[in-house]
């Protein structure tokens, strides 16, 4: 057979490849003849053929048939052939390979030869893919060449020794009494790997840290040595000495220094030096700075200490190169809680950030710079924040208009600039902010009673023939309808007021509703503000009206609806519309133990605000129905009918029920009755009291369980309707005190219908020394799969709290 070509040829003649199907022609054949020579088992060629098998495999093409020749080439007693061999193993096996086992006694051997070379060879392999089985096997070697006087066998040893480590943590004691003279090596390249080793034991276990801190004034002799001597041409590096193993050296003092004053207080004389005396006109300087800046902020370092670390970072941000700056950056983000006062100090730097071209270092900067908001900057710096949200990325905008939100709600020095604020990020990212923003500026808004005539009609100015920023749309639609008449009447006084009738603000509520720009919730806040805008208007109600009842016939099912409900109002209750228009009463926060609010993205559901006061204690009024609102998560929900305690005189709440329950396109209309429960789809069932025809084996079900407050659903079925699912919730409470003022309440799709009865008492007794018993009636007349969301109210401990859930797993048996 010829003589296979060489490796320097076979090279050539890939890069000589015009296509990569040309490329893998000429490697097909290639490992077809390396193949035959592994199957001739031809020992002369071996080597060079297993050099070209590797040359091929870094290229990215299968070269797994030769794994075995790796090991025969091991196996040789040629030392060009134990290279080629060890080189093929590192390459080609790993310890998910069996076939690595086999290897275990050459490497044995090979620890144990004449030559360093050879063994040096087996040392690198065993640190670079030993199993944790031949780690075990052959740690005895290892650790006697750890031993050696050969410093060229030590750093090798010591760094496989880091690997046996790594693979089997228990054996680090036997290598303990090898790491006693490792610092005391001159030569770099032990001491190097000493460092490394010691690094490793000491992250791995908390006694060998506690043992190796006395090394420390060995480390800072050391670290002192490389900084105050002279020029070495053998370690130095752009001027100085061995910065790989001062950046090693600072790693493992960080290590040591933590949380341990002594050791801490040890190396702070060091650390200044090497924070002052480092050159930073190189990179290499710069890293060791970095390192240092690091280390002091780690351990327990004196206060001028870190604040020289922070100013180290403040230079870096001048830095020319972009990692640096992005890396101080990073670091000052991390420090900014502790040492707030010394960071404040590179505000104006930290700021010029954010006009940087590079992505990542202004995300960085902007993060940094709303970590440094506070009191006494927060005019200064939302107009640095508010600049850059109206020139930067559209992927920074979300995330800079949230943090300016909260900024402004913790750090607002007045209500005016809050709302200024709020009101400027709408007009320049309001497609961007959070689906809460509006409901949260609205609660802003209502809350702030003053400032309504100067709120409405800066608002009025700021959508005038621009409905493009949807969020600012739905705000000033919401506050034209409650503060219409003031923005009619000129009230302002914190500028000067504007000359508005009210058909030019019917106009502007009025292109909202066409614009093509409007989504179906803005357009829902629009026809609201207009319905609203009848009670605060003296000559528009006929225009008003005309309006309302155009929008009853709208595609738009939510429109339709809204419409429908406003025409009865005029035309059945319009006594009382004015009472159901009234303005909002101040929105108060409460303590809750779950979410508090569910919003909904742009586009989908109008936002309300969950922040409502708790109802008196021992009554669920009908009005409750109106916050049902809450727990609306998208247009197919439909809020319960809540039926009042029998003695609770009639209500506007409860003529608005009835409202309701004339819309319903399957309910007869009904006249307004005169006793609290309002007519309803399911009434007819209430006055039949045998549901004795109960589905058998329709299993009860735990709807809620959380914070000691269990709810139980049992389920019957009626005989006379079986599209009617009677639930019987049992509420429990396994904490030590009464839950007062308990409240719950349901929604579910609009496919149902759904009444809730009055509960059995408004007091949950602790230690499950009692429950609640409340009656649900579900009509599923087209057998859907029941889904309901519950809102749980009640007060315990002393706060009021609130929750939210959704159910979904109530047995087939009750709805099919």
């Amino acid at each position: 057979m010829p003589a296979p070509i060489r490796l320097r040829e076979l090279i050539r003649t890939i890069r000589t490849a015009r296509t990569q199907a040309e490329e893998r022609e000429m490697i097909q054949k290639e490992c077809a003849a390396i193949r035959s020579s592994f199957r001739e088992e031809d020992n002369t060629y071996r080597c060079r053929n297993v050099a070209k098998l590797l040359y091929m495999h870094m290229l990215g093409y299968p070269a797994h048939f030769g794994q075995l020749e790796c090991l025969k080439l091991i196996a040789s007693q040629k030392f060009t052939d134990k290279r080629i061999g060890y080189l093929g193993a590192m390459l080609l096996l790993d310890e998910r390979q069996d076939v690595h086992l086999l290897m275990t006694n050459c490497i044995k051997n090979d620890l144990n030869h004449s030559t360093q070379y050879v063994q040096g060879l087996a040392l690198c392999t065993l640190g670079c893919m030993g199993s944790s089985e031949m780690c075990r096997d052959l740690a005895g070697e290892v650790e006697k060449l750890l031993k050696t006087s050969n410093s060229y066998l030590r750093k090798k040893a010591a760094l496989c020794a880091v690997h046996v480590i790594r693979k089997v943590p228990e054996l680090m004691e036997m290598f303990l009494p090898a790491t006693k003279n490792l610092l005391n090596e001159k030569n770099h390249g032990v001491l190097h790997t000493s460092v490394v080793l010691l690094t490793e034991m000491c992250e791995r276990s908390p006694d060998m840290l506690a043992h190796f801190r006395k090394l420390v004034p060995q480390l800072v002799r050391i670290l002192k040595n490389l900084i105050m001597s002279g020029y070495s041409p053998e370690h130095d590096v752009s001027g100085i000495s061995d910065p790989f193993l001062q950046v090693r050296i600072l790693r493992l003092l960080r290590i040591l220094g933590r949380n341990d004053d002594d050791s801490s207080e040890a190396m702070n004389d060091i650390l200044a030096q090497v924070a002052t005396n480092t050159e930073t006109s190189k990179n290499v300087g710069n890293a060791i700075l970095y390192e240092t800046v690091l280390t002091i902020m780690d351990i327990k370092s004196e206060s001028g200490l870190r604040v020289l670390a922070i100013n180290i970072l403040g230079r870096f941000l001048l830095n020319n190169d972009k990692n640096i700056r992005y890396v101080a950056l990073t670091s000052l983000l991390k420090t900014v809680q502790t040492d707030h006062n010394a960071v404040q100090r590179h505000r104006s730097t930290i700021v010029d950030c954010l006009k940087d071209l590079d992505v990542s270092i202004k995300r960085r900067a902007m993060e940094l710079s709303f970590a440094l908001v506070n009191g006494n900057n927060i005019r200064g710096m939302m107009k640095e924040l508010l600049y850059f949200l109206d020139s930067c990325e559209p992927e920074f905008k979300a995330d800079c208009a949230s943090g300016i939100f909260l900024a402004a709600e913790k750090y607002a020095p007045s209500k005016r600039w809050h709302i200024d604020t709020i009101m400027r990020v709408l007009t320049t990212a309001g497609s961007y902010v959070r689906d809460d923003a509006v409901p949260n500026l609205i609660q802003l808004i209502t809350n702030s009673m003053e400032m309504h005539a100067y709120t409405v009609q800066r608002l009025y100015k700021a959508i005038m023939g621009d409905y493009s920023q949807q969020p600012m749309v739905q705000v000033a639609s919401w506050c034209i309808g409650e503060y219409g008449d003031l923005l009619v009447s000129g009230q302002c006084e914190e500028e000067e007021p504007i000359q508005v009738t009210e058909d030019e603000v019917l106009d502007v509520l009025e292109s909202v509703l066409v614009s093509n720009m409007s989504v179906s919730v803005t357009r829902g806040y629009a026809l609201t503000a207009i319905m609203k805008l009848s009670t605060r208007f003296t000559c528009t109600v006929n225009r008003i009206k005309k309006v309302v009842s155009i929008y009853g016939s709208s595609i738009d099912v939510e429109l339709q609806q809204r419409a429908v409900e406003y025409n009865a109002l005029f035309k059945k209750y319009d006594h009382m519309r004015s009472a159901l228009l009234e303005r909002m009463p101040v929105m108060e926060k409460l303590t809750t133990n779950g979410p508090t609010d569910v919003t909904q993205p742009n586009g989908e559901a109008e936002p309300t605000v969950l922040e409502t006061k708790p109802p008196p204690s021992g009554l669920q009024p009908t009005s409750q129905a109106n916050d049902l609102l809450d727990l609306l998560g998208g247009n197919d929900i439909t809020p319960i009918i809540s039926t009042a305690p029998p003695n609770k005189p009639a209500s506007a709440g409860g003529e608005l029920l009835d409202l309701l329950g004339d819309l319903n396109p399957t309910g007869p209309p009904a006249p307004a009755p005169q006793i609290s429960q309002p007519p309803f789809l399911l009434d007819g069932l209430s006055s039949q009291p045998i549901f004795n025809d109960i589905t058998a084996g329709i299993p009860p079900i735990t709807a809620y369980n959380k914070n000691g407050l269990k709810i139980d659903f049992a389920f019957e079925r009626s005989n006379t309707n079986p599209s009617v699912t009677v639930i019987t919730i049992q509420a429990s409470n396994s904490t030590e005190l009464d839950m007062t003022d308990f409240v719950f309440q349901a929604a579910v799709p609009k496919t149902f219908q759904l009444q809730l009865l009055s509960p059995s008492s408004s007091v949950i007794p602790a230690f499950n020394t009692g429950t609640i018993t409340q009656v649900i009636k579900v009509l599923n007349p087209q057998k859907q799969q029941l889904r309901m969301r519950i809102k749980l109210t009640y007060n315990h401990k002393g706060s009021a709290m609130q929750d939210l859930a959704e159910v979904n797993n109530f047995p087939t048996q009750s709805w099919q």
